[in-house]
């Protein structure tokens, strides 16, 4: 059983090198409360995280005066609240994948998470009418059967399934792939003010990290892990929205595509996935019934 120290110090050593749990997996073998993490020699804390001797001492350094800092303090005063890997709130799904996050840092309505029902919705940004379309027959039905609406705040299906369940009167979570501090992309800050204060936005980095382009195909992997199916909506035959469902199916989760018209690219994605077994739907409520069924057949 973790105290209240353990979260302190983990949020400390987060705070500093924010990378997934796997990569802490042999500090947490050797020093499984963190007790030890300021007096560990340099040369021994650079085996256990696989750094340079170099880096491993500016670690230990920035680790202890981030200790010695009110950190928790500044994360209340900007109402962000970290939920790290042993609190009650953290997904469960999400921590039994391969590399889930150390912490996730939230915004909103923390008690979403509370709620196992959590479908992703992800397709390509240049995403059509089309998408915002199909939406309307798929996010009804499963708003009307508390499922939470989960997708990557991006531009295209990303925006229109969070706008989509805001519409339908529905709760929707945002993946992020930088800190909180920061908003990528910039076009989407209104509907980012709306989720932080009356639905939910994550990010496994700490406040102060800004996008980069590696940590989008890093956050599908948080999308996929917290939600019990994804559906694709338009996607391009090569695709970052692919990423997502290479992890979903690493999981096992059930994978959903909508059917588009054969001489459109945005089409090619979601089609090359019911040719591999996705499951083709048309409404929501086809999305209940299989994740359902399947619950009740275990």
């Amino acid at each position: 059983m973790y105290d209240v120290n353990f979260t302190e110090r983990l949020l400390a050593l987060h705070y500093v090198f924010p990378v997934p749990l796997n990569r802490l997996q042999k500090l947490f073998e050797v020093d499984p409360d963190l007790t030890q993490l300021d007096q560990i020699s340099t040369q021994k804390l650079a085996g256990y995280l696989n750094l340079s001797v170099e880096k491993a001492g500016i670690l230990q350094e920035n680790y202890i005066k981030t200790l010695n800092s009110p950190l928790n303090e500044a994360y209340m005063a900007h109402n962000i609240f970290p939920i790290p890997f042993h609190h009650s709130l953290y997904p469960n799904k999400l921590l039994a994948s391969y590399d889930p996050p150390v912490v996730l840092y939230t915004k909103g309505l923390v008690d979403i998470l509370k709620n196992w029902r959590r479908i992703a919705i992800v397709g390509s940004r240049q995403a059509t009418n089309y998408s915002e379309k199909i939406l309307n027959y798929i996010i009804p039905p499963l708003v009307e059967q508390k499922y939470v609406i989960v997708s990557g705040l991006a531009k295209g299906a990303d925006r229109m399934a969070h706008e989509a369940t805001i519409k339908f009167s529905g709760q929707t979570i945002g993946v992020l792939g930088h800190g909180l501090f920061h908003l990528y992309p910039k076009e989407n800050r209104k509907l980012a003010e709306i989720m932080e204060k009356e639905h939910l936005l994550i990010s496994e980095y700490p406040p102060y990290v800004k996008p980069q382009k590696w940590h989008f195909p890093m956050r599908n992997r948080i999308i996929s892990g917290m939600s019990e199916g994804i559906l694709v909506t338009e996607a391009a035959e090569k695709s970052g929205t692919l990423s997502t469902i290479d992890h979903g199916l690493e999981n096992g989760k059930h994978i959903f595509v909508v059917p588009g018209d054969i001489t459109k690219p945005l089409s090619k994605g979601p089609h090359k996935l019911l040719l591999e077994g996705a499951m083709p739907v048309w409404n929501g409520y086809q999305i209940i019934e299989e994740i359902e069924g399947f619950l009740l057949s275990k």
